[in-house]
């Protein structure tokens, strides 16, 4: 009876400590900021960075935009363990607040179901124009 739970304990501890291995993704932040800004001052190219934390490769599967105003691009290369990688997501600077998701999806064994959310955030402006025909307001001590 001893050597059947002593081989029970082996064969958890072995599963528990192999369920563990495999690739990891961990991104340095999961949300990018674009702040006020304008479609005029900004091109709308942010990267998120991410270095794979264990101990096989790492490859990303697909990168999906909420909406088709975010364009995502990524390598199809298999990151190495220890090495890191980057996604790029392009916004069409439309005015108005950002509040868009980027869904990335890999073989990352430290997120449920190697699904990772990241965020866009900030708000566009317009810039505005001055209009030539318009009296400027004077200065009240003038």
């Amino acid at each position: 009876m001893k050597k059947f739970l002593a081989l029970i304990a082996v064969i958890l501890m072995t599963t528990a400590s192999n369920a563990q291995a495999g690739a990891k993704i961990e991104f340095k932040s999961d949300t990018v900021d674009y702040g006020t800004t304008s479609k005029d001052s900004d091109n709308g190219i942010r990267t998120f960075e991410f270095t794979n934390t264990g101990d096989a490769p790492l490859t990303i599967k697909d990168v999906k935009s909420s909406c088709g105003c975010t364009v995502p691009s990524w390598s199809k290369e298999s990151i190495a363990p220890g090495k890191s990688g980057k996604i790029e997501v392009k916004y069409n600077m439309a005015p108005g607040p950002i509040r868009k998701t980027i869904t990335v999806q890999s073989n990352a064994v430290n997120q449920p179901d190697g699904v990772v959310a990241l965020k866009l955030k900030g708000e566009v402006v317009k810039k505005e124009e001055a209009n030539v025909l318009q009296k400027k307001k004077a200065a009240p001590n003038q």
